[in-house]
Parts: structure tokens; sequence; C-alpha cells
């Protein structure tokens, strides 16, 4: 059974918000955000505060219900509590990962670093630790819809960079290592384009989540290391020897030459 939402909340498949006949012009769709937390009440909070900024909600309650929800709904950003019944919401974040590269916030109320590290490994984008306000979270949220989305159309396209066997489409969004595409998340996308793009700086981790967060993101810049571990694995970098994606000590990270 679907989770019932609550009043002005979407629920079920086709939640995305379609015309509305105002007598004069159809209303653009609205961003969609799918909350998925076992505690109801704040599950209930963040949803309304979401829906007075102007997002599409919907709410699911365990972790089963979160990947058919996410499966159903396509949302453009979910939030996701670590402590869900039926399946932990670090195996929900993997699941989705499977089929999905929308933006994933986790929230967390234990104190252990670990969850945090872990969820971050398997494909979430940021995190906020329980209590939090929920006018940060929106502000989150606002925050990684803000980032750029594929380009399908516009001026002309620049060409891509390459790094040795690495090649990074900027425009596209797309990555290939030996003409093979590379899968990544918008937010390990996000970091590498800022390393490529400028190739010769060493940027700190705090320019970084400047790029990729936001200035005005606050939280542990040791996130950046969780996320650059995530893309040496996909890019075949080891950081014993790294071809693309190089540590400057004491001050952050620049890209190699790829050789």
């Amino acid at each position: 059974m679907r989770p019932r939402t609550l009043p002005q909340h979407r629920e079920g498949v086709g939640w995305r918000a379609g015309s509305v006949n105002n007598g004069c012009m159809a209303e653009p769709r609205r961003s969609s955000v799918l909350v998925i937390d076992d505690e109801r009440p704040l599950a209930g909070i963040v949803a309304s505060y979401l829906n007075k900024a102007g997002f599409d909600t919907a709410l699911a309650y365990t972790g089963p219900d979160g990947v058919s929800s996410a499966q159903d709904l396509d949302p453009d950003v979910i939030i996701l509590d670590l402590g869900l019944p039926g399946i932990d919401g670090i195996e929900v974040c993997r699941q989705i990962r499977l089929f999905s590269d929308c933006y994933i916030l986790m929230l967390t109320a234990r104190a252990d670093e670990v969850d945090k590290l872990i969820g971050l490994s398997v494909g979430a984008d940021d995190y906020l630790t329980k209590p939090f306000s929920p006018r940060e979270l929106v502000a989150r949220v606002n925050t990684v819809l803000r980032r750029p989305r594929r380009q399908t159309h516009g001026t002309q396209p620049a060409p891509p960079r390459e790094f040795g066997r690495l090649r990074v489409d900027a425009e596209g969004r797309d990555v290939w290592v030996d003409d093979q595409q590379v899968g990544l998340t918008r937010t390990e996308f996000d970091i590498l384009d800022a390393l490529s793009g400028r190739p010769n700086v060493a940027l700190s981790r705090r320019q970084i989540i400047d790029s990729v967060w936001g200035p005005g993101w606050v939280g542990d810049d040791h996130v950046v290391d969780v996320h650059v571990a995530n893309l040496r694995k996909k890019l075949d970098d080891p950081p014993a020897e790294p071809r693309y994606i190089l540590t400057v000590r004491g001050v952050g990270y620049r890209m190699g030459p790829g050789a």
C-alpha cells in the first residue's frame, strides 16, 4: 500500500504538476521532492516547508516504499533518512542509484561519522544531521537544484577536455575512459567538472565545495574526500598512483596529465 500523504502533498504515480488553468497559460512544472522518513510528524513538517517553497512533494515511510516510490515518481530530489524500517537508508540509496541520478540528501540522527561516509560512498550527494532546521533543508534543496543539468541546445559546445585516456564533456555532462562511458552521480561529475575546468590549479576542499555545493554550504569539508574516492574508483585511478585526480598535500586536489 502506498503511504498516505498529508493534505497538499501528492501521492501515487503521476504526481508531477500538469497544466493549471488560470485563464491564461499552463504553469511550468514545479521541481519534485520525495521525502523518505519513518518519523511521520517530521516528514510532514519537511514536506510542508517544501510545499511552501514551491515544490511538489510525496512521502514514503519505509525503505521498500521509498525505493518503489522513487521508481514510480522519478523525483528531482530525494530526502532520505538513514534509520528506516524494512531496508535501511544505505541500502535504499544503493538501490535507487541503480536507476536514478536524482539528487539524494541524507538525514541522520546517528553520531557516528562512519554512517555519513558510507551513505556518501553509495551515492548520496549531501547530508544533514538531526536535529536540523527545515529552512536549512529547503536551502540545501534549492542549492542542488541550481547546479547545471545536461545541455541539449544553445551555443556551440566546447570540445571535451582530455587527460590521457580520460575525456570530460562538460556540455553534455558525459565522461569516458578508453572510449567507455563512465556513470557518475551528479555530485561526482560536478567535482570532476570543477577540477578539469581549471586543470593547472590546485583547488582546496573549500573551493570545491563553493563550486559544487555553493558558498553557503555548512558541514564537514572532508565530504569532498569521500566523493573524490568514489570518483577514483569509477575512473580506475588508484590513489597510490593517480593519473587523473592528484592529491596536493596541505591544499586539496588538481587534475593530473592522465599519462
